[in-house]
């Protein structure tokens, strides 16, 4: 099988490329970061760098692929609009006119759930659930690729694309490894009461998601898939955890999600006035995350896709630890 992965410098496409690349596909990996695309080629992984705004080289590596898995994406909760259109929605229209060019046999895309969620709980969201208005450019620009994907879809392209939430595992850059610096000089309250509950996905079980999106059923085609471990955990006895394992302390300093949501309302404003447009430390999207409920229903995934999570939260944060204590931080 001749499969194209964009985004294979990251987190997921890397993952998914050096996993098909074991079963024996012949594999074209798509990236921007050269040492990454280096260490691939190492690997006998055919590697490019190309941008997807490059729509002529970005269609000549669509040809004689069977299959397309899109991962790239530039996922942050702040940033210029204009940034995140070109890179979520004119990226994926390129990749979409490669596709529909040189008769892709199948488009993987990847998705989010950050589509879902507000400033408020949500849980067991179904992919069916009315969506409420974005609250980063990046879901925003998710949404209207999503509706490029659709498009698509009607003109005859078969696509399918999955919502995996919060993927962690060994090579993980954002979930823990944002938390650890922090729990490790003591500066990481507990944001709300500390009791809730959020969805997590071991990296290799969406892997798995996609390899299963690659080979589905007819009906599945045009629609979008949920995926997460399906194992909701408290996210601050998690942190606990990591801190058990690091031998850290643990937050006790509790901070109101009101107050939090408030200066992190101030510190927006004032990051939007400086030129350069720089993260805040805190936003009210990071405070929502840590204070707020969030997990998805799975079913349709389950029942359609045949997706079961192999690896358990307790196994996947196992890996991430110990992968974590051998690995230099370079972050």
């Amino acid at each position: 099988m001749k499969a194209l992965i964009t985004g294979a410098t990251g987190f997921l496409g890397g993952a998914l490329t050096r996993r098909l690349h074991g079963m024996g596909w012949d594999v074209t990996a798509l990236g921007r970061n050269p040492k990454k695309l280096d260490a691939l080629e190492s690997e006998g992984i055919r590697a490019l760098q190309i941008e997807l705004k490059d729509k002529k080289a970005l269609a000549d590596a669509c040809k004689d692929q069977e299959i397309v898995f899109h991962c790239a994406a530039l996922p942050s909760p702040w940033g210029n609009f204009e940034l995140f259109y070109q890179a979520n929605v004119i990226g994926t229209r390129n990749v979409i006119r490669g596709c529909e060019e040189h008769k892709v046999k199948r488009l993987v895309y990847v998705s989010t759930p950050s589509l879902y969620f507000d400033y408020n709980s949500r849980v067991n969201v179904k992919e069916t659930d009315a969506l409420p208005e974005p609250i980063s450019n990046y879901s925003a620009t998710k949404i209207l690729a999503e509706q490029e994907l659709d498009e698509a879809f009607a003109r005859g392209l078969a696509t399918i694309a999955i919502r995996p939430r919060a993927l962690f595992g060994p090579g993980d850059t954002v979930i823990f490894p944002r938390l650890i610096p922090r729990l490790q000089s003591g500066r990481l309250p507990i944001l709300g009461d500390g009791e809730n509950i959020v969805d997590l996905t071991y990296i290799e079980n969406v892997v798995d998601a996609l390899l299963l999106c690659a080979e589905s059923p007819a009906n599945t085609l045009g629609k979008k898939y949920n995926i997460s471990n399906g194992e909701p955990v408290k996210i601050w006895k998690l942190v606990e955890r990591i801190c058990d394992e690091l031998q850290l302390p643990h937050p006790t300093r509790k901070i109101s999600y009101k107050t939090a949501n408030a200066a992190a309302t101030v510190l927006e404003a004032l990051y939007t006035i400086i030129p350069t447009h720089p993260e805040p430390p805190l936003t009210r999207i990071s405070v929502s995350m840590m204070a707020n409920s969030t997990t998805l229903d799975i079913s349709a995934a389950e029942n359609e896709l045949g997706y079961q999570p192999k690896v358990s939260i307790d196994e996947g944060f196992e890996l991430f630890m110990k992968w974590w204590k051998e690995t230099p931080p370079s972050l």
